[in-house]
């Protein structure tokens, strides 16, 4: 019998963030283990993971609710073929920004199709946030630090505009899921 594995990248929602929702890599790990995935593994301590299992349609709801019953939180999963990933990478969404130490290149992972009818690409008031472009399931955007403006007011923007189903990952940890 052969079975068909799809390699997915797996992403939670404001895990490890702050002292909030704390999950310790090695548990995830062994979480999935016990959902019988392959080829597991974390990367970071923020939520991310690439695994190995067959498609199925609910797999995000499945890893939530082993989220739920293993940790005692509600976590919100986005589950992502890496073909996907790979697709957004050899776009090169940032190819024509000048990255400075002060910029910071961001993905934005989208549970649902945006209903937002924010105009792209869309710069912020203060010209340090942009975001770049907006498909039916992730957000390529870039922000330069500023003393006055950091990620957290960029993530604030993309939650008012995109609401909460979203995760945001930073390019290089988006790299790192296809190493």
């Amino acid at each position: 019998m052969t079975t068909n594995l799809i390699k997915y990248a797996v992403f939670l929602r404001g895990i490890n963030v702050g002292g909030n929702k704390s999950i310790k890599m090695a548990e995830l790990k062994k979480m999935f283990e016990d959902m019988k995935f392959k080829n597991i593994k974390t990367i970071l301590a923020s939520g991310n993971a690439v695994l190995e299992t067959e498609k199925d349609p609910a797999l995000e709801q499945k890893i939530e609710e082993k989220i739920l019953k293993t940790f005692k939180m509600e976590v919100g999963v986005i589950v992502r073929p890496v073909s996907e990933i790979q697709k957004i990478v050899d776009a090169e969404p940032f190819k024509k920004i000048t990255v400075t130490p002060l910029t910071r290149l961001y993905v934005t992972f989208l549970k649902e199709k945006p209903k937002s009818k924010l105009k792209i690409p869309y710069e912020s008031p203060g010209k340090d946030y942009k975001i770049l472009s907006v498909s039916d399931h992730e957000i390529c955007s870039f922000l330069t630090l500023t003393p006055h403006h950091g990620t957290i007011d960029a993530m604030k923007i993309l939650e008012k505009e995109f609401g909460k189903k979203i995760t945001t990952r930073n390019w290089n940890t988006v790299l790192k899921i296809l190493k």
